[in-house]
């Protein structure tokens, strides 16, 4: 198939589409940059930049690409920048994401994978998190997510428009060249990381009263590898004739913010030294997936489920590119004529 993947410079969408070339995929990655990188582009891929808001951008791409399927990857992910600044993340999530569904339905391209969120949930009150828990969001960015699976659901019975919105949890690990790197970065394993690196003092612990066994929050880190293959999975059970539906993308299993920094202690072998802070707000305390569903409908399973083999993937990108990307945009082709 050819596979439009919309934010493909980004941490998963670049990893994705690595995993789309390796399993016979035509690929082309279309990004904007303002915080994906154009070296995180993997070999093979045709790249455009372009912005998902852009009607005109996206009708080019559109227009000359022939596309099969989009996988979108575009949206912002920060729980604490959408509760400082809840309009970045509607006009994103919302109002740009519909420019690319509607611009979607005139080249009748009908086949979405959508990165989703276990956000949605908010603070649920078991776990693991079934599919058909409740869906209460406790900051913007979970909203924005579940107003765009909402959308997903009235486009899929109107327009025929046929989807599977998966919803990660904790992405975390590294796959061959391609790693995580965010400016600034708030996502607790790269800044762990930066701590063994000597690349600042410590990490802080954003609160240590949590109702968990060591007062600090608990998620389900799954390895971005098993996220990528998962993407494909959702796009055979499509070509498939598969109905449009929502799975859980974690390994079933939790570690805390405490069991991250210990886990990478012993592999890195430096001491981590920690701070606590105040909580952040909109911080759930006990997300963790039940993944029986997309194990059962899409025969999908995690391979690289351990919490060390996740954070010394990750080590050995942080080591090997130290800078992170390099970003040179001299020759970058645009939509823009």
């Amino acid at each position: 198939m050819r596979v439009l993947v919309v934010g493909g410079a980004g941490y998963i969408g670049s990893i994705t589409a690595q995993h789309l070339l390796e399993a016979g995929h035509d690929v082309i990655v279309f990004d904007n940059l303002s915080r994906g990188h154009v070296q995180a582009v993997p070999a093979g891929a045709t790249f455009v930049k372009g912005d998902m808001g852009s009607t005109s951008d996206v009708e080019e791409v559109l227009t000359r690409g022939k596309i099969n399927a989009v996988m979108h990857f575009a949206a912002h992910s920060l729980v604490g920048e959408s509760v400082e600044n809840p309009v970045l993340y509607f006009s994103n999530n919302i109002a740009n994401g519909l420019t690319l569904l509607n611009v979607m339905l005139r080249h009748n391209i009908k086949t979405f994978v959508f990165s989703s969120t276990a956000a949605v949930y908010g603070e649920p009150a078991e776990s693991p998190i079934l599919e058909s828990f409740p869906l209460n969001p406790t900051n913007p960015y979970g909203d924005t997510k579940l107003a765009y699976e909402k959308a997903l659901k009235w486009y899929s019975q109107a327009y025929n428009m046929r989807y599977v919105a998966l919803r990660y949890f904790n992405a975390a690990g590294a796959s061959g060249p391609l790693g995580e790197d965010h400016q600034p970065e708030t996502h607790l394993l790269p800044l762990v990381l930066q701590v063994a690196r000597g690349k600042r003092p410590s990490v802080t612990i954003h609160g240590d009263e949590y109702p968990t066994p060591d007062g600090t929050c608990i998620r389900d880190y799954i390895h971005v590898k098993d996220l990528a293959t998962a993407h494909i999975s959702a796009l055979e059970y499509l070509a498939a004739r598969g109905e449009s539906d929502v799975f859980n993308l974690g390994n079933g299993t939790g570690s805390s913010v405490k069991q991250v920094i210990e886990t990478a202690r012993t592999v890195t072998g430096h001491l981590i030294p920690t701070q606590v802070g105040p909580r952040r707000a909109g911080d759930p305390s006990i997300l963790v997936a039940s993944n029986e569903k997309i194990q059962r409908v899409l025969g999908w399973k995690p391979n690289h489920a351990s919490l060390s083999t996740i954070i010394g993937d990750a080590w050995k990108w942080h080591q090997q590119f130290p800078a992170g990307y390099k970003v040179p945009e001299d020759k970058v082709e645009t939509c823009q004529k």
